[in-house]
């Protein structure tokens, strides 16, 4: 698949010079040595996207030329990721790979065991999410909300057609909580301490399910990843 860069100001009109002069320009000519007569996409982010090709390398910016225009619309099922904030860079992990693996918005949520914080944060986690979504070849960046509470996130149960939240102790299998046809999905990650009996409690409570993720105890960085792939592929999403 072509290079995917991100512009605010896209251009969508066939036959359009447009100078692309943003930090990824600058990356597409220092680093991918791109040169005239090059082809690659461009989008908003939000699903609009641009095939360009390159008529002039310049110093800090690329003159392209639009040779086709679209909107990618957005799948009928949408993920909400909810995880709980892991420490270090193991923060920005579980950002690149929700996004990779496709998921619509992804909340921090500062679970009791939550030993990291991202409270002042969140600008570059939505960062994060931009640059992996370029690596992913996404139109669509997905948006990174909070810090949310234990609170905010049973609030985000009742809006979602199947919540699941994964646990080590649970006696169900992911594919005997599986709801056919469900369209809003969220997918409640705890933290490397696990999740206390009030929180498990609290989202049950809610209406969640808790399911158990076979045998393996993934990290919580990770858990997303295979949470999102099982889903969609129970759903012939994938």
């Amino acid at each position: 698949m072509l290079t995917l860069f991100f512009v605010d100001d896209l251009p969508t009109t066939v036959g359009t010079k447009y100078e692309f002069a943003n930090e990824d320009a600058n990356h597409a000519i220092r680093v991918l040595r791109m040169q005239s007569g090059g082809y690659f996409n461009l989008s908003d982010g939000k699903g609009n996207w641009s095939h360009v090709e390159i008529l002039e390398v310049h110093k800090k910016h690329l003159t392209v030329i639009v040779l086709e225009s679209g909107f990618q619309e957005p799948l009928e099922t949408t993920f909400t990721i909810i995880q709980a904030i892991p420490k270090g860079d193991r923060i920005k992990e579980a950002i690149e790979l929700c996004t990779e693996g496709g998921a619509d918005r992804i909340v921090m949520w500062k679970a009791a065991r939550s030993i990291g914080k991202s409270d002042d944060k969140i600008d570059k986690l939505q960062n994060t999410a931009r640059e992996a979504s370029k690596q992913s070849r996404r139109f669509r960046i997905p948006a990174v909300v909070g810090v949310a509470t234990t609170a905010n996130i049973i609030d985000e149960i009742a809006k979602v057609d199947l919540a699941v939240v994964f646990h080590e102790s649970a006696t169900m299998k992911l594919s005997e909580v599986i709801v056919p046809g469900a369209k809003k999905i969220a997918i409640i990650i705890g933290p490397e301490g696990g999740l206390t009996d009030d929180e498990i409690d609290a989202f049950a409570a809610a209406g969640a399910k808790v399911a158990l993720m076979g045998r393996p105890i993934l990290r919580s960085a990770h858990a997303g990843l295979a949470a999102l792939s099982a889903i969609n592929t129970a759903l012939s999403v994938w």
